[in-house]
């Protein structure tokens, strides 16, 4: 894997075993940037939470591409170990939390954008949901999900998983 745009751009990235993480592919990553953009306009400043790191590729995309923080959790410590050593091969210190992602957001403040990606047959997108206050949300999803009490911003379709851009009514 690498990363796709900014300073980091063309940077290799490790992905942890396909049987523990299903990576966010490059087309997909760039895609969501480059709608976030279309949203928010620059990045610098903002801050966004990856709530299922797996790699950290999306948090390594938000920060080459000029977020100024990035938080990470993500459940599985061989992931973690994965996640953490990218962010060191780049030089950059993870602020990654390593525990149960819908305990964590509990407690996690707001944040101007969420990126929530949990394994695809968890079900848990409307308890993740839930739990989130504030910011774009964006969702990578395989099945449709419920968006109750959020304004759909947009929705892309990468040949058969979706992205969807959501906001917090409240």
């Amino acid at each position: 894997m690498i990363i796709t745009a900014g300073i980091y751009k063309g940077r290799k990235i490790t992905a942890p075993d396909e049987r523990i993480t299903r990576p966010t592919l490059s087309k997909v990553r760039m895609g969501v940037f480059n709608t976030l953009y279309s949203i928010l306009g620059e990045f610098e400043g903002k801050s966004f939470l990856d709530v299922f790191g797996g790699s950290g590729a999306m948090g390594l995309e938000a920060l080459s591409r000029g977020f100024e923080s990035v938080k990470v959790f993500e459940k599985n410590p061989q992931a973690a170990r994965i996640l953490k050593k990218n962010y060191e091969t780049l030089g950059l210190k993870a602020d990654l939390v390593i525990g149960d992602s819908l305990k964590l957001l509990e407690k996690a403040g707001s944040f101007d954008v969420v990126y929530v990606d949990p394994p695809y047959a968890s079900g848990i997108y409307e308890n993740v949901f839930s739990k989130i206050k504030s910011g774009i949300i964006i969702a990578e999803h395989s099945e449709p999900i419920s968006t109750e009490g959020f304004e759909v911003i947009k929705q892309k379709n990468y040949g058969g998983k979706f992205v969807t851009f959501l906001q917090n009514y409240l």
